[in-house]
C-alpha cells in the first residue's frame, strides 16, 4: 500500500475560519453536518450536505472559510 492509502497516523484540528495545511491532508472528518469547502490542486471544491461523523477522503492543502460543517479534523 502507498503511504495515501494506508490508514491515518495523525489528526489534528481545522480552524473552520480557513486555514491551510503543509503538507496535504489525506482525508477530512466531519463531526458536524454542512458543507466542507476544500482546496484541491489550487481549486476551491465544494462538498454539499457532508453528514456528521462522516470521513471525506480527499487530498487538499485547505480548509476554507465557506465551509460551514463544524468539529472537522485533518487526518494524515
Amino acid at each position: 500500500m502507498s503511504a495515501k492509502t494506508n490508514p491515518a497516523i495523525e489528526g489534528k484540528p481545522v480552524n473552520p475560519a480557513g486555514q491551510a495545511f503543509n503538507p496535504d491532508f489525506r482525508s477530512l472528518y466531519v463531526g458536524g453536518y454542512g458543507d466542507v469547502v476544500v482546496t484541491m490542486s489550487g481549486t476551491d471544491v465544494t462538498f454539499k450536505n457532508v453528514p456528521a461523523g462522516f470521513i471525506l477522503p480527499v487530498i487538499g492543502s485547505a480548509v476554507t472559510a465557506a465551509t460551514t460543517a463544524t468539529d472537522i479534523v485533518a487526518l494524515y
